[in-house]
């Protein structure tokens, strides 16, 4: 594996300067003492010319010539989710450690490949979950991990935003199965994969979704049923035509001897805490809610101080290719579900 790096500054380079990328400058920026960005890379030209102004570092529109001609540790992809299975690749190729945006592929198989070229040139792959990070949602991990609801019943997930056309017009591959996915593999993956990281391991899937009032390949709402190996039964609804804007991000847990239901536009607001017992820290529950204009929330500092720590040799990650791998298999099972009309069992494959 990547050898440890803790006499000097990590140097990373961004590929893809589009809208979730401004997470990852800033991020850099907040960790400037560990950190420093060395390049970056976009197929816009004026687009990139902004970003190598901006920031004072070389841009290059190839991502090859990028890798060859920089000295990096670290490389984060913000290009389309259908290219991040090839870019992956090429940067464990050239030795250099992947950072790698939501959902790390939009292919079973290409998750797949990214994991093992990682693994056989000895780089890290690091998958963005930056919501894991979200204070609310912290709060509810170590509930669940001190199994204060006892067994849970029954979990729905809710996530009703807007995109309008105009949206989806922005750019050719928005919207497109290929480097896109729809409501589910892109707007709610980061939903999709509190299935598993806060209940567990997925038994089955059932789902359907639709092409919505938007003009374009993937769905724009759907709805799952899920059963966990534990037995806990539960369910999602997504949609990307609410009226008039974003409304709700949510997730309501009912169990044995409490009830959550974490709520607000991005599961930003603990909206009902509830226990048999009492806890020290129920009593932050209330300064954990937070104010969000956006739907990343606040996150990608917090993602980026594990991949420091793992990258100087003093943590395990947190959020590597193989645990994306989970919220992409769930993801793979519900869009095999909506097609075929039938239920899919997970894993996968064996």
């Amino acid at each position: 594996m990547a050898s440890k790096i803790n006499n000097r500054k990590l140097r990373i380079g961004i590929v893809g300067c589009g809208r979730i990328s401004r997470n990852h400058f800033d991020s850099i920026d907040v960790h400037s003492e560990h950190m420093e960005l060395v390049s970056v890379c976009d197929v816009d030209e004026d687009i990139l010319g902004n970003h190598t102004e901006k920031y004072k570092v070389p841009g290059y529109s190839n991502m090859e010539a990028m890798l060859k001609n920089e000295s990096m540790d670290l490389v984060a992809l913000c290009t389309p989710s259908g290219l991040h299975p090839d870019q992956t690749v090429r940067a464990a190729q050239h030795g250099v450690n992947v950072v790698t945006e939501k959902p790390m592929a939009t292919r079973w198989q290409d998750g797949l490949r990214m994991v093992r070229a990682c693994d056989q040139e000895g780089v890290r792959l690091f998958v963005v979950k930056q919501n894991r990070k979200n204070t609310t949602l912290q709060l509810l991990k170590q509930a669940i991990t001190e199994k204060r609801f006892g067994k849970i019943y029954m979990v729905h997930i809710n996530v009703f935003w807007n995109r309008p056309q105009e949206y989806y017009d922005s750019a050719k591959w928005r919207g497109t199965w290929e480097l896109d996915g729809g409501a589910f593999m892109n707007q709610a993956s980061h939903y999709v994969d509190l299935l598993d990281w806060l209940i567990g391991p997925v038994e089955s899937i059932q789902a359907m979704n639709g092409t919505l009032d938007r003009d374009v390949e993937v769905e724009t709402s759907g709805v799952l049923n899920v059963r966990w190996r534990s037995g806990s039964l539960g369910s999602m609804s997504v949609t990307m035509l609410t009226y008039p804007k974003n409304f709700e991000g949510s997730i309501t847990i009912l169990g044995e001897k409490g009830t959550v239901r974490v709520g607000g536009v991005a599961v930003n607001e603990i909206q009902h805490w509830q226990f048999s017992d009492e806890r020290e820290y129920d009593s932050q529950v209330q300064a954990a809610n937070y104010e969000t204009t956006s739907v990343y929330g606040f996150g990608h500092p917090g993602y980026y101080k594990n991949v420091i720590d793992v990258m100087r040799g003093e943590a395990e990650p947190e959020t590597d290719g193989r645990e994306g791998l989970k919220s992409l298999e769930v993801l793979i099972a519900a869009y095999l579900s909506a097609r075929d009309g039938r239920t899919v069992s997970l894993p996968l494959e064996y």
